[in-house]
């Protein structure tokens, strides 16, 4: 899906309709600045608001993830196109999961292996120190890193309204969490839960 062409449609068919950014926020109980988000092709609506947006702007979802007028023959062949991006984007996600994981073992075996081998070897105090301070810097990269990829991995979905969001970096690392879940405030509703994690941003 192209969020700039998508976003561009949106903004078309608003002002075909004779509706200002603020209008269509009103109508769809959002924010102005949400709409603007759209519009400039930094993110989509979220799976809760396409419907509504849709009714509105008097157009089908998959026309809005297309981002053009359909007809018959078009709709189905987007529709097709539309659901196989989908499936590469839960693909890409459970890469980048994955990848996470494996970066995270890998350094986190190597930082402890310097540090154990400071213990176990006779060497320099400072070649000492040197190596303990390396392997520490290994670790906190691999689990920044790991980080980064589980976080932009797909998306968290609010328990209370059913939103999909990346929370910032700064919200994602101090969140309490469990494997599949963590506590996030979410942008929508502004309610704080354990929101549960989504291989897609848009499903």
């Amino acid at each position: 899906m192209d969020q700039i062409k998508t976003g561009q449609f949106i903004k078309d068919c608003r002002k075909e309709k004779g509706l200002t950014q603020r209008e269509l926020a009103e109508k769809l109980n959002i924010s102005e600045k949400t709409v603007s988000k759209w519009e400039t092709g930094n993110g989509l609506p979220e799976v809760d608001l396409m419907l509504p947006l849709c009714e509105l702007l008097e157009i089908s979802v998959n026309e809005l993830l297309s981002g053009e007028k359909l007809d018959e023959k078009q709709y189905v062949e987007k529709a097709e196109k539309n659901m196989i991006s989908l499936i590469e984007e839960k693909a890409e996600s459970k890469k980048k999961l994955i990848l996470a994981v494996i970066v995270a073992v890998i350094t986190l075996a190597a930082g402890l292996t310097i540090m154990l081998l400071t213990e176990l070897l006779e060497m320099e105090t400072w070649l000492r120190i040197v190596l303990i301070v390396v392997g520490f810097i290994i670790i906190i990269t691999g689990i920044g890193i790991a980080c980064v990829l589980e976080r932009d991995a797909g998306a968290y979905e609010c328990k209370h309204c059913g939103a999909r969001f990346v929370p910032t970096m700064k919200a994602y690392i101090i969140a309490p969490h469990t494997p599949t879940t963590r506590m996030l405030k979410c942008p929508k509703c502004g309610k704080t839960s354990f929101c549960k994690k989504r291989l897609s941003k848009s499903e």
